[in-house]
C-alpha cells in the first residue's frame, strides 16, 4: 500500500475502522460504557484552548471542522440514544436515516459556539449511561432495523459502534492539535 494512501486512511480512521464483534461479550460493556460516560469529559479536554480559527480548521482535508465535529458527536448521539429507546420499547422497529454530511453543513453546525453541544452531550450521555445501566442481559439482544443496512442492529453491537465513535472523533481532534502543535 502506498505510504500516502495509508496516511490518508490513518487520518481518516485515526483508530482504525470499526469492525463489530461476531456475538456478544458481556465483558465488553464496562470498556463501551467507559467510552460513552468519558466522551463530554475527553472532548472538552480535545477542544480546550483552541480558538474560532481552530475550531474552524478541518481535522483533515475534506474532513469536517473541529466545530462541526463537535456537532455532529451531538447529532449522531441524539440519534443513536432515541434507537436505544425506540429498540427497548418496540419490537425491532425501523429507524429512520438521516444524511450526517448535510447536517453538518447546516449553519448552525458550522457557526455555534462548540459549548451547546458539549453540554447538550454532557446530559445526553448521562442519561445514555443511566438507560444502558439497567440493561438485563435479554435487552442487549434488542434490535432496530437500519434500512440503509437492511438488517437489525442489536443493542451490544450498537453500543460498541458509538463507543467507537467516541474515541474516533476525539482521537480527530487530537491528532489536529498534535499535527498542527497547538498547545493549550
Amino acid at each position: 500500500m502506498p505510504v500516502d494512501a495509508f496516511s490518508a486512511d490513518s487520518l481518516r480512521y485515526p483508530v482504525g475502522r470499526f469492525v463489530a464483534a461476531p456475538a456478544f461479550v458481556s465483558a465488553s460493556v464496562r470498556e463501551w460504557r467507559h467510552d460513552i460516560a468519558d466522551l463530554p469529559s475527553r472532548l472538552r479536554d480535545a477542544i480546550r484552548g483552541l480558538n474560532q480559527v481552530q475550531l474552524d480548521t478541518p481535522y483533515r482535508e475534506g474532513g469536517w471542522t473541529v466545530r462541526q465535529t463537535v456537532h455532529h458527536l451531538a447529532d449522531s448521539h441524539a440519534n443513536a440514544y432515541t434507537r436505544f429507546r425506540l429498540a427497548l420499547t418496540e419490537d425491532a422497529p425501523t429507524i429512520r436515516p438521516y444524511d450526517e454530511a448535510l447536517w453538518a453543513e447546516l449553519p448552525d453546525a458550522r457557526t455555534m459556539p462548540v459549548g451547546v453541544s458539549i453540554e447538550l452531550l454532557s446530559g445526553l450521555h448521562a442519561r445514555w449511561i443511566a438507560l444502558i445501566d439497567t440493561f438485563r442481559r435479554d435487552e442487549w439482544h434488542r434490535t432496530y432495523i437500519h434500512p440503509e443496512q437492511h438488517r437489525a442492529v442489536p443493542l451490544w453491537e450498537a453500543t460498541a459502534l458509538y463507543a467507537w465513535h467516541c474515541r474516533h472523533h476525539v482521537a480527530h481532534i487530537n491528532h489536529l492539535r498534535s499535527d498542527k502543535g497547538w498547545r493549550e
